[in-house]
């Protein structure tokens, strides 16, 4: 049997060794196909012969729509280089683009292409600023959803080379304080009605809200001229917070209002600042204080101690949000932060989710800015008479009176939270929280090289200042006709225009004690 046996070895060694050889091609064959079928498809696409969309720049193949004669195109190295040599300007160092690519949408959209999409929604304010305030501001409402924009200017705003800019945008009408802008609102109906008389006749904050409100006034009758549905009235430093809608959408936000709701309250958050040194607080704030009807009543009171930190109330400033209207006949303002009808008590809701942002204080130079624009007296008295809030009389008399390190110290102590371990607290429990989505879209805004590319435009093209009220008709302003004091007889039991109202205090548990 031994010797039937041998020969049997050498073929089954010889069959176990063809075996193996055949599995290592199999293996290498698997190994070397994927990676030259990858160094094939790298060398191709190296080269140019595969074009994958996904990696494609914008501008390197296909626009996106509306972005034709865009800067982010062709046309992009002769924009920028007239923006360039101008690079001195002030609000050019702070709106210049940067050289990152993001964002690259906002670089060019075609900003009358959401023309038909509805809720219409108009915006309108009241500002001195400059532009390095008021674009950020501006063309983030823009993204949001806002349609129009009624900017009545005056200050800084109303100059030559910051009102031609606003001029250029699509969707934005600048309405100059003239003579011929003043004598119509001397004729409003309002000087003969009760609801706005006891703001009538003061200075500073007190002259502010009478101003704002005979704006809102016609306001009113511009956008229903131009066929808004909703309008707005912000201050440019307030930015909408559409909270709990899809795509980050005030549109959205709106349309889903209920048809029978005339009026939508959006409660405000304030800006707590982490440093005294912000300059751009659109891009460089993220932590807010809630509202009060934001927040379990436990919580707030609980907390507020802790979250007031020795300051007059909860809130530096306001706390009564802002609100938006539906576009109906009798529509009137109830002081700048609510809107009424003449004829009925508006149906009124307030959102649980969405807010306004307001940065109050944000920098440190707004002390000095808010008293250059007021004549009062430093002293406790006279304060009264200019300024509705306690916050903003004793920051008045300290930005007044005190030594710029005696303001910077105050300052510190009374806007500025650097505890961090009170702050990480206060976001713990929800007083305080973070909300990066404006800071985002902002800064997406400047690094696409919208604010640059505005600025660029108007300074290229001849300007021809419009009429400043043309097609406005006296239908916003009555004067002491039959017809308003009939209104005025039977609106007798109005209340008065809705002031900046500071959140409710510890003294306002009493009553339930």
């Amino acid at each position: 049997m031994a010797g039937l046996n041998a020969p049997l070895r050498p073929l089954a060694s010889s069959a176990l060794s063809s075996t193996a050889s055949f599995a290592s091609r199999i293996v290498l064959l698997l190994t070397v196909l994927p990676l030259s079928l990858a160094a094939f498809a790298f060398v191709l696409q190296w080269r140019g012969w595969v074009d994958d969309p996904s990696s494609a720049w914008p501008s390197e193949r296909e626009t996106f729509p509306g972005m034709d004669n865009s800067p982010m195109g062709s046309s992009a190295e002769s924009v920028f280089s007239s923006v360039s040599r101008s690079s001195s300007s002030d609000c050019l160092e702070i709106l210049g683009r940067s050289s990152s690519p993001s964002l690259p949408y906002y670089g060019g959209w075609n900003q009358d292409s959401e023309a038909d999409l509805r809720p219409k929604i108009c915006v309108t304010t009241s500002t001195s600023a400059g532009l390095e305030q008021i674009l950020p501001w501006l063309y983030y409402h823009k993204v949001i959803g806002v349609s129009k924009f009624l900017l009545f200017v005056e200050g800084t705003a109303a100059k030559p080379n910051v009102s031609a800019v606003l001029e250029s945008i699509p969707g934005v009408k600048v309405i100059y304080r003239t003579a011929e802008l003043e004598d119509k609102q001397a004729k409003s109906r309002v000087w003969n009605e009760a609801w706005l008389s006891s703001f009538f006749y003061k200075p500073c904050n007190y002259e502010l809200f009478v101003k704002q409100s005979l704006n809102m006034e016609m306001a009113i009758v511009m956008a229903r001229d131009a066929g808004m549905e909703w309008i707005i009235h912000l201050d440019t430093d307030e930015l909408l917070y559409p909270a709990g809608a899809q795509e980050y959408s005030l549109r959205r936000l709106l349309s889903d209002v209920p048809s029978n709701v005339d009026m939508v309250i959006f409660p405000n958050y304030e800006s707590s600042v982490e440093r005294d040194d912000i300059k751009d607080p659109f891009s460089e704030v993220s932590m807010f204080k809630k509202n009060y009807d934001h927040l379990p009543k436990e919580t707030y009171f609980g907390m507020y101690k802790e979250a007031t930190r020795g300051n007059p109330n909860y809130f530096l400033t306001y706390g009564n949000g802002k609100s938006a209207a539906r576009i109906k006949d009798h529509l009137r303002p109830n002081g700048a932060h609510r809107w009424h009808n003449y004829m009925k008590t508006p149906n009124e809701i307030k959102l649980e989710e969405a807010a306004v942002l307001h940065y109050t204080y944000a920098k440190f130079s707004d002390l000095t800015s808010r008293r250059n624009r007021c004549g009062c007296k430093p002293t406790k008295e006279d304060v009264k008479r200019c300024f509705m809030l306690e916050f903003d009389r004793t920051a008045f008399i300290i930005a007044s009176t005190a030594t710029k390190e005696e303001m910077i110290r105050w300052f510190n102590e009374h806007v500025v939270w650097n505890d961090k371990q009170l702050n990480l607290k206060l976001l713990r429990r929800g007083i305080l929280t973070r909300i990066y989505a404006p800071m985002a879209i902002i800064r997406g805004l400047r690094d696409s090289g919208v604010f640059a590319s505005a600025i660029a435009s108007a300074r290229s093209r001849p300007r021809q200042r419009p009429s400043t009220l043309e097609n406005l008709q006296n239908r916003s302003s009555e004067s002491k006709s039959t017809a308003s004091r009939r209104i005025l007889g039977a609106e007798s039991s109005l209340m008065s225009a809705v002031p900046p109202l500071s959140p409710p205090g510890l003294a306002d548990l009493l009553p339930e004690a």
